[in-house]
C-alpha cells in the first residue's frame, strides 16, 4: 500500500550565493515583497536528503512559484511552469534507496511564456505549499498525474433522481484486478456501491434520495472510496469528497442552489499575509475563512489563480460557493496560449470534485491591451476547453470597466463579470446605478456580477465628514462600500457581487497613500487584526447574526463640538448614548447619528440595539489630529498600477498627446471616461472649440491635481487607436 512522507522540514535554500535552512511552506519575498517594486526575481534553489526510499515513488509539490524543476541525484525528473497549481514527478528510476539528493529551482522572474507577467499583485517566489514523498505505490494504483487522486466525480441530476459518474484513471497491470467504487455518507455508512471492469475502470453509481450540499444551510458531504483489488485483496485505494447540488443562473431572476433563488453575496481573496507572503499554513488559511464567515458572506472569488487544496476542501465544509480562476490577467500574449491552457487543465482536473466550486474563470481583465481578432480566438478556445474538461460547471470571465457592454467578450462565458470602481478611479460612485440599469436594459440576457468594486481605506486615515474621493480614508471607503451594497441588494437580476479585496495585500508596484507595496482595498487588515468599519458595512447588510458596531472608533481625537457618528447593525433601531445624552434612530443597516455632541477630553460612546452594545472612547479637543489626513507628500490620488513609470507612450494607443476631437471619435474611449451623455449636453460650438487641442494641453488648465492627470493618460493608453 502506498505511503506519504511530509517532506517540508529543514531544506538548504540558496538565494544569490547565501544558504540557509528553512522550513516548507516558505517564501523569499514574505518581506521585500511587501515594501515596493524592487523585491527580488530570479532562482533559488531548496535542497535535501531523501533517506531509505525505494519502490514506485513521486515528489509532489504543492506549488512554487512561478517555473521550477525537479532534480534526483543531479538528474531532471521534470520542469513545471505555472505557480499556483500542484505538481507530481515520478522519480523511481532516480532513487538509490540511499541517500539521494533532491533538488528544486524556482524561478519567479518574468517569463514571456508564462502567466501572470502584469498583475496587481506581487508575484511572490518560493515553494509556498508543502511538499510530499508517496512511495511504496503498488504496480497496479490509481493515478497521481490525473487529477488530485485518480477519480473524477460528477454528481449528477437525472430524471428519476441522482447518479455519479465516475471516471477512474488507473495505471499498471489491471490483469486480474477489480475496482469497486463505495460512496459513503457523511457518517461514515455506505449508501452505494458498482464495480468496473479491467478494461474500464469508470462506473456509474445510483444515489436514492442523497441529501444535498446546500451551501452554508448544510454542506452536506459524501465520500466516494476507490480500491482496485486482486483475488479479494485490496492493492490500492484513493478517495475524493463530493456533494449533491445544482447551480443555476438566469438573466432575469440571478443565481438557484438546488432550485432555491441565493444572491451570492462575496468577496475576493487574495492568498497572502503580512511579512508572510504566500507561504500560508492551514492555520492562516482556515483563519481566513472564518473571517469571510462572520461577515456574511456565501460566495468567494478565488483571485486569481488556483489556491490551496486545504482552503477548497474548507469552503466544500462550510458551505462557501466559490469562483475559481486561472491567471490569465491583463494582456493578452500569444506567446502564453499554451501555458494558460496548461493552468487551466490543472485548475479544472485538479478541482472538479469540490462541490463548494460553481465556475470556471477564464481570464480576468485580459482586454487591458486591447481586443483582437486573436484574443477572441483564444478566449473561445479557453471557454471551449474548459467545457471538454468538465462539461457540468458554467464558465465565467471579469471583465476591465473600460471593455463596451456591447462587446462580443461578454458573449463567450456562460455568465460574465465586470470590475467596475465608480468611485475610486473613475466618477462618482453613485454612477454605479445607472451603470447597473443601462447594462440591463442594452444586454437583457447577460448573466452579469459585480466581480470587482472597491475603495482604498488605510485605517490611520479617517474624516469627519465622510470622506472624499482618493482621500484614502477608512471613513470614505464605508461609504462607498455602503451605497455599493445597497445598489447590489436592490437588483434581484444580478446574480451576486465580489468586493475587492477581503483583505489588504501585497501589489509591489503600488506605491499609494503613504503607503508602499500594499493594496489597501480590503476590509481588514493585511495582518488581519483589524476590521474595517466597511468591513461591518457588510456585516449589516449579509449577517443574520445580531449584532452592533460604533463606526471611527479609530479617529479618537477630535474637534470639540457635533460631529457625525456612524453606526452600523442589522437591527431595526440603534440607541446611541454620548456621555449622558441618548439618540434612538431607525437602523436600515447603517444610522448616522449627526447631532452627537464631543465636550473636551473623554467621551464614552455606547451603541446599544436589542441585546447588543459597543462602546468606543472619543477624545475631545481644539482640532483633529493631523495624523488623520493624507500626507502632503503622499500620492493623493490612485497611481495605476498597470501604468508607465517611466512616461513612455505606447505606440498604437490612445494618450493626454492626443487631440480632443480625435478620442470623441472613438467609442471605447466615450465609454471609458463615461462621456456620451454629458457630450450630448455640451454645445457644438463648445466641442469645436476644444477638439483640435490636445488633452494634455486642456489639463493644464484643469482645477485637478497630477495624480488625475497620470490615471488619464495610464488609462487612455489601455485603448488601442
Amino acid at each position: 500500500m502506498r505511503k506519504v512522507i511530509d517532506f517540508n522540514e529543514e531544506w538548504k535554500f540558496t538565494k544569490e550565493g547565501k544558504s540557509e535552512t528553512v522550513n516548507i511552506p516558505h517564501c523569499w519575498n514574505a518581506v521585500d515583497g511587501q515594501e515596493g517594486a524592487n523585491y527580488y526575481r530570479g532562482e533559488c534553489t531548496y535542497e535535501k536528503t531523501l533517506s531509505g526510499v525505494s519502490g514506485k515513488t513521486y515528489i509532489e509539490v504543492g506549488a512554487a512559484n512561478s517555473v521550477s524543476a525537479v532534480f534526483v541525484n543531479g538528474k531532471a525528473a521534470g520542469t513545471h511552469r505555472g505557480g499556483y497549481s500542484l505538481f507530481r514527478y515520478d522519480i523511481t528510476k532516480y532513487l538509490t534507496g540511499g541517500e539521494d539528493k533532491i533538488k528544486i529551482t524556482v524561478d519567479n522572474s518574468d517569463f514571456d511564456d508564462v502567466y501572470p507577467s502584469m498583475a496587481d499583485f506581487t508575484f511572490y517566489g518560493g515553494i509556498y505549499r508543502p511538499v510530499k514523498i508517496i512511495t511504496d505505490l503498488p504496480d497496479c494504483h490509481f493515478s497521481l498525474t490525473d487529477g488530485l487522486c485518480g477519480i473524477f466525480a460528477d454528481p449528477i441530476k437525472t430524471n428519476d433522481g441522482w447518479e455519479v459518474k465516475i471516471t477512474g484513471f488507473v495505471k499498471g497491470d489491471t490483469s486480474g484486478k477489480t475496482v469497486r467504487y463505495t460512496l459513503y455518507s457523511k457518517e461514515g455508512e455506505a449508501v452505494a456501491q458498482a464495480e468496473a471492469s479491467e478494461e474500464n475502470p469508470n462506473a456509474i453509481i445510483k444515489a436514492q434520495n442523497p441529501i444535498l450540499w446546500n451551501g452554508m444551510k448544510n454542506p452536506y458531504l459524501y465520500t466516494l472510496k476507490g480500491t482496485i483489488l486482486k483475488d479479494g485483496e485490496t492493492i490500492d485505494c484513493a478517495e475524493t469528497r463530493i456533494g449533491f447540488r445544482t447551480v443555476e443562473f438566469d438573466s432575469e431572476k440571478g443565481c438557484f442552489l438546488n432550485g432555491e433563488h441565493i444572491k451570492l453575496k462575496g468577496v475576493s481573496r487574495h492568498q497572502d499575509r503580512y511579512h508572510m507572503g504566500n507561504a500560508l499554513t492551514a492555520k492562516e488559511h482556515i483563519e481566513d475563512l472564518e473571517i469571510i464567515k462572520d461577515i456574511g458572506a456565501n460566495s468567494i472569488r478565488l483571485a486569481h489563480y488556483q489556491h490551496d487544496q486545504i482552503f477548497y476542501d474548507t469552503c466544500d465544509e462550510m458551505g462557501f460557493l466559490v469562483w475559481a480562476e486561472v491567471p490569465v490577467i491583463s494582456r493578452f500574449s500569444e506567446k502564453k496560449i499554451e501555458n494558460s491552457k496548461s493552468q487551466l487543465r490543472e485548475l479544472i482536473s485538479q478541482n472538479r470534485n469540490h462541490p463548494c466550486i460553481f465556475c470556471w474563470g477564464i481570464q480576468n481583465e485580459i482586454s487591458m491591451g486591447g481586443k483582437s481578432k486573436q484574443l477572441v480566438k483564444f478566449l473561445n478556445d479557453m471557454n471551449d476547453l474548459a467545457y471538454s474538461l468538465d462539461p457540468y460547471r458554467p464558465t465565467t470571465s471579469a471583465q476591465v470597466m473600460m471593455c463596451d457592454p456591447n462587446s462580443e467578450l461578454n458573449k463567450i462565458t456562460d455568465i460574465q463579470g465586470y470590475n467596475i470602481y465608480f468611485g475610486w478611479y473613475l466618477q462618482t460612485f453613485n454612477a454605479i446605478d445607472k451603470w447597473f440599469d443601462k447594462f440591463h436594459a442594452d444586454n437583457p440576457n447577460v448573466k452579469l456580477c459585480l466581480s470587482e468594486y472597491g475603495a482604498e481605506g488605510i485605517v490611520k486615515y479617517q474624516s469627519p465628514d465622510g470622506g472624499v474621493q482618493g482621500d484614502y480614508s477608512e471613513t470614505y471607503q464605508a461609504r462607498l462600500h455602503e451605497h455599493y451594497a445597497r445598489a447590489i441588494e436592490e437588483r434581484q437580476w444580478l446574480w451576486g457581487s465580489y468586493v475587492w479585496n477581503m483583505f489588504d495585500f501585497g501589489a509591489a508596484n503600488r506605491n499609494e497613500g503613504g503607503v508602499k507595496g500594499r493594496n489597501n482595498k480590503g476590509l481588514v487588515t493585511f495582518d488581519r487584526k483589524i476590521k474595517k468599519d466597511s468591513f461591518y458595512a457588510y456585516k449589516a447588510f449579509w449577517s443574520d447574526e445580531p449584532f452592533v458596531h460604533i463606526g471611527g472608533e479609530r479617529y479618537v481625537q477630535r474637534k470639540c463640538g457635533e460631529t457625525i457618528i456612524p453606526v452600523y447593525s442589522n437591527l431595526p433601531e440603534v440607541t446611541l448614548t454620548v456621555n449622558s445624552e441618548e439618540f434612538t434612530l431607525t437602523c436600515d443597516r447603517v444610522a448616522y447619528f449627526d447631532k452627537a455632541v464631543i465636550k473636551e477630553g473623554e467621551n464614552t460612546v455606547t451603541a446599544k440595539a436589542g441585546d447588543c452594545t459597543h462602546s468606543i472612547t472619543i477624545i475631545g479637543a481644539e482640532e483633529d489630529d493631523p495624523e488623520y489626513r493624507l500626507p502632503g507628500d503622499a500620492h493623493s490620488m490612485v497611481k495605476n498600477w498597470f501604468g508607465s513609470d517611466t512616461g513612455e507612450i505606447r505606440e498604437g494607443y490612445f494618450s493626454i498627446n492626443d487631440k480632443v476631437g480625435d478620442l470623441l471619435k472613438s467609442p471605447d474611449v466615450l465609454s471609458l471616461l463615461g462621456t456620451v451623455d454629458i457630450m450630448k449636453k455640451v454645445p457644438k460650438f463648445a466641442l469645436a472649440l476644444i477638439k483640435p487641442f490636445k488633452v494634455k494641453t486642456l489639463l493644464k488648465f484643469a482645477p485637478i491635481d497630477d495624480g488625475i492627470k497620470d490615471i488619464a493618460n495610464q488609462y487612455l493608453q489601455t485603448i488601442k487607436k
